[in-house]
């Protein structure tokens, strides 16, 4: 999968997690093993992504095709690592969240943006 198609499905997955965060309650028991075992079976894919994303950015960026910093990129995975734990465990309040989640859609479209 290219750079753009990941990208755009790394902010179809952004969008999915804001309704998770948005409809859920937090858990009740945060050492909950099951609720751990779903969390970690519906996010691993997407922690898999994006790894490979920040790789290809940053291969793009180091080759000075496009006007993103190195460490932009790699703010932007741990952004969405804390929004995947953040959507489902719904500990943050949504200030911050909404301030991280617009961060990531930033880089995501700013990417989108220079590769096109």
């Amino acid at each position: 999968m290219n750079l753009a198609n990941r990208t755009q499905k790394l902010k179809d997955e952004l969008d999915r997690l804001k309704r998770i965060y948005e409809k859920n309650e937090p858990p009740e028991n945060r050492s909950d093993k099951v609720f751990f075992s779903k969390v970690k079976e519906n996010t691993t894919p997407i922690y898999d992504s994006l790894g490979i994303w920040e790789e290809q950015a940053l291969a793009i960026v180091k080759e000075k095709k496009i006007n993103v910093h190195p460490h932009q990129i790699t703010s932007t995975r741990e952004n969405m690592e804390l929004l995947l734990m953040h959507s489902y465990y719904v500990d943050v309040r949504r200030k911050r969240y909404m301030e991280l989640n617009k961060s990531v859609h930033y880089i995501f479209d700013q990417l989108l943006h220079e590769i096109s």
